[in-house]
């Protein structure tokens, strides 16, 4: 548990650096979905109803750090911002600077700046101890609102924590109290829903999940792994031989202990990896030279008849290659079955968060998670360097 959070902090009259995540698809200077930009906002409009000036940082794509590029600019976010807070908000080209000090100084209570990019700064990933002295020299106090970079141990999450009074935004907040839900005290029957493509990316949090769930639905590429344990043929399905072992481990130890782990039965097979390949549905095995790219509609109906009778729901991965038109149907029949649940659901982000999107179920969910790499941590068991130094803070 958190021991503060922006809400227990005075904050007028104060210099507030908020990190939060702005990592949107934008192309050419067009951002094409604002959603982690509108989840930030209720603490960004807290800040400064408060009376205090804001500094906010973010990363943006992938460019070469310490190599600022045009294309990964934040000014398009920005813009955006703007719209939403209804006053300009300025931009802060580097925040080692005199000039970036005295910008912030300049700068009207109630109002905000935008740092550039902060992956065009050297020692960002690395967690530089002048660049974190850096920002916090910027500000009063430090708020963590990025949830879907707490992962990372770097400068922007991490550093500037170490030298002021560092808390929690309401966002992150609302995202571990989310997992906390379905953790630590899950509602029964606790399902959990694992897709996407490799056993190998989820071992971890099998491995989590198997003392907790009272029954594991799997899907997606991954699924296929499982088959294969089970010697069923999956044709040119996506399999991972090095990790057959551990799914035929896995499932024996389900069975030792009573737990239900749900395979597709069925399948939507294609003769290639395109929208418009050759396709049908099959049960059982898998012919030769064809590949599974969606879980077929009787496995789709027995995975939502367990999901909708659920307590709790978590899900993290899709059931097919979605993005493809006939390859949807079953993770929008999963997606529409954990809307329907009357228990806590919760998408783990990533793919999954996509999906719900994608489908516009996603205000059907108790909650779906910004972070894709956050979450994954959270369901492995694992801690997040961005939150332990906010707790380390106190």
């Amino acid at each position: 548990m958190l021991k503060r959070s922006v809400n227990e902090v005075a904050l007028a009259g104060r210099r507030v650096l908020m990190r939060a995540d702005f990592n949107v698809p934008v192309q050419h200077g067009v951002v094409g979905d604002q959603t982690r930009i509108t989840a930030s906002l209720p603490t960004i409009r807290l800040i400064l109803a408060a009376g205090a000036k804001l500094v906010l940082t973010s990363h943006l794509g992938r460019p070469k750090e310490g190599k600022p590029d045009a294309e990964s600019s934040l000014r398009p976010i920005a813009a955006i911002l703007s719209q939403h807070l209804g006053f300009e908000v300025g931009m802060i080209a580097d925040p080692r600077t005199d000039a970036a000090l005295a910008a912030v100084e300049a700068l009207p209570a109630g109002r905000a700046l935008l740092v550039e990019n902060v992956r065009f700064f050297a020692g960002e990933s690395t967690n530089d101890a002048a660049l974190g002295a850096a920002y916090a020299r910027l500000a009063d106090v430090f708020v963590n609102d990025a949830f879907g970079s707490s992962h990372r141990a770097h400068a922007s999450v991490v550093g500037a924590a170490a030298h002021i009074p560092a808390v929690a935004g309401l966002l992150v907040e609302k995202e571990l109290a989310a997992f906390d839900a379905v953790l630590g005290t899950a509602k029964r029957p606790f399902v959990a829903i694992l897709g996407g493509a490799k056993v190998s990316d989820k071992i971890a949090v099998i491995d989590n999940l198997m003392e907790r769930v009272d029954a594991l639905i799997i899907g997606g590429g991954m699924a296929y792994t499982f088959l294969a344990a089970k010697g069923i043929d999956v044709g040119a399905s996506l399999l991972e031989k090095d990790r057959v072992v551990f799914a035929r481990s896995l499932l024996d130890k389900a069975a030792a202990r009573g737990m239900k782990i749900y395979l597709p039965t069925d399948h939507v097979i294609a003769d290639r990896f395109a929208a418009d390949a050759q396709r049908k549905i099959v049960s059982g095995a898998i012919p030769h030279g064809w590949m599974a790219l969606d879980i077929g509609p009787e496995s789709a109906a027995e995975f939502s008849a367990v999901i909708r009778a659920a307590g709790t729901v978590l899900w993290n991965g899709p059931m097919g290659v979605f993005e493809m038109a006939p390859f949807a149907a079953g993770t929008q029949a999963v997606a529409r079955a954990a809307a329907e649940c009357s228990g806590v659901t919760v998408v783990g982000g990533g793919d999954s968060a996509a999906a719900v999107n994608h489908f516009g179920l996603s205000e059907r969910m108790t909650h779906v998670s910004t972070g894709g790499g956050a979450s994954l941590e959270l369901l492995e068991g694992r801690g997040l360097p961005g939150v332990a130094a906010l707790q380390d803070r106190g």
